[in-house]
């Protein structure tokens, strides 16, 4: 799986917790138990969904997976603002060893920002997974490919092309779904029987996020000149957006979509 810096996880939690979808959250928290709950969250990074959720439930008992070590380590230590009733970690590979985690002694399956990365092969096992073991799911902050910028320029239907296409290149578990996931995953949920609740959960960002966008959009060029976007052009796009941001005259938005599937 592509790796992503503890760094880069910090940068965007903020755009994440902000964007989370209320109403998609208020259905998951609906179909839990009122006491006590173990919920297992998959590609676990650095704890954001902990971070999002403890707030509205601190009684749960979290397992979370990942393959970066270090990440785990990070999300066990974290000083979360809502302590949890308890945190564990375990290390996996997901791609090859989906199958070990513990999918039937929980009481519901959490992600972020994680199935826009994976294959269909992979997506479909993983429905299987959380199907068969019969509890919620809550995806949050699939990627859809909707941007917009504001102000506009020439160049930025063809670099949200090219990001598309870049998503959908192997991170680590066969050709991404990207832009294309969270359709996918709801299409598959409902034709095993889940009822599905699903909303946009939007990144809204502004000037106030230079950090965040200093990071970013030399990222989002990169994949662009990668899938064959003049470099020359983007590089006189990204010096037109940073004279825009130091103005204080910059917006953008990244389409995201949170659903929750819930069995019959």
């Amino acid at each position: 799986m592509s790796g992503f810096s503890a760094t880069w996880l910090a940068l965007r939690e903020p755009l994440d917790l902000a964007a989370r979808n209320s109403d998609v959250e208020a259905a998951f928290f609906g179909a839990l138990p009122a006491e006590t709950v173990k919920v297992l969250d998959l590609a676990s990074g650095a704890g954001s969904t902990v971070a999002a959720l403890a707030g509205t439930k601190p009684d749960i008992h979290w397992i979370l997976s990942d393959y970066d070590a270090d990440l785990l380590s990070l999300a066990a230590s974290r000083d979360y603002a809502t302590k949890p009733a308890s945190l564990q970690t375990q290390e996996i590979d997901l791609a090859a060893n989906l199958k070990e985690l513990p999918f039937h002694e929980v009481d519901a399956i959490t992600t972020s920002a994680f199935l826009d990365l994976v294959s269909q092969e992979f997506l479909m096992q993983l429905v299987e997974a959380i199907v068969s073991s019969g509890k919620p799911f809550l995806a949050s902050l699939t990627y859809d490919g909707r941007t917009g910028f504001a102000p506009a320029e020439p160049l930025d239907q063809d670099l949200c092309d090219a990001m598309n296409r870049d998503q959908q290149t192997d991170k680590g578990f066969g050709p991404a779904l990207g832009p294309k996931a969270a359709e996918q995953a709801i299409a598959l949920f409902r034709a095993k029987g889940y009822r599905v609740v699903s909303g946009k959960s939007d990144w809204i960002i502004g000037p106030q996020h230079e950090d965040f966008l200093a990071e970013f959009l030399p990222g989002w060029v990169g994949a662009g000149v990668k899938q064959g976007v003049e470099k020359s052009k983007a590089d006189r796009w990204l010096q037109t957006r940073r004279s825009q941001i130091s103005d204080g005259a910059f917006t953008m938005t990244v389409g995201h979509l949170d659903f929750v599937a819930l069995p019959a």
